[in-house]
């Protein structure tokens, strides 16, 4: 067995334990959790202006623009330098990705309108970039993770923490439900993972 078809393994089983895990949550804790946070006081405002995605993406943007001009005045681009812009590129589709059709086709309603009466359910092709499921926040640190987890094997723990520490402030905050957290961050690590076994077969080439 080559080593492409055991990652197709092991991706699969996570994506059904994923998808598992996503069912019960959805079905058992995502309210009752998003109303405790409500009720005894979210973070959304103050977390809304350090970490909303327009930040991100401009600090992304950034990013890759330096990355460019260090190119073009340097001749040459480090292999982190690479790394990072392929990261931050890939972050940024998957973001858009997330949010212009999987938010669309799954159109869950967000906490703010659970609160306010809304039913917490799929409501297939009616959502919009505001809509809940799955997380683009996660969507967006995931996919930019997943590029260093798969080139950098060393980087594992330290943004599988990052990554645990954003789906809790995200929680705290009544951003998002449990299950949005899951989802969003199973599809953005896979994407970045994805976009890093393409560029280390690339670099090999």
């Amino acid at each position: 067995m080559n080593h492409f078809s055991v990652v197709i393994r092991i991706w699969s089983v996570s994506l059904v334990a994923c998808a598992a895990i996503v069912a019960l949550s959805f079905l058992r804790m995502d309210v009752p959790t998003a109303l405790y946070f409500w009720n005894v006081g979210h973070l959304r405002s103050p977390l809304n202006m350090a970490f909303g995605s327009a930040v991100i993406l401009s600090a992304e943007s950034a990013v890759i623009l330096f990355t460019v001009l260090a190119r073009l005045v340097k001749g040459h681009m480090s292999v982190f330098g690479e790394t990072l812009a392929v990261a931050c590129l890939v972050s940024m589709c998957a973001y858009v990705v997330n949010d212009h059709v999987l938010k669309v086709f799954f159109g869950v309603p967000n906490p703010a309108d659970i609160v306010h009466g809304a039913g917490h359910s799929f409501n297939f092709w009616m959502g919009s970039d505001n809509s809940s499921f799955p997380s683009g926040h996660m969507v967006l640190a995931g996919a930019f993770a997943g590029v260093f987890m798969r080139l950098y094997k060393a980087s594992i723990r330290l943004f599988s923490a990052l990554l645990l520490i954003a789906a809790g402030l995200l929680l705290v905050g009544d951003w998002h439900f449990l299950s949005d957290i899951i989802a969003g961050a199973f599809l953005g690590t896979s994407a970045g993972i994805l976009a890093g076994e393409g560029w280390a077969a690339h670099s090999a080439r």
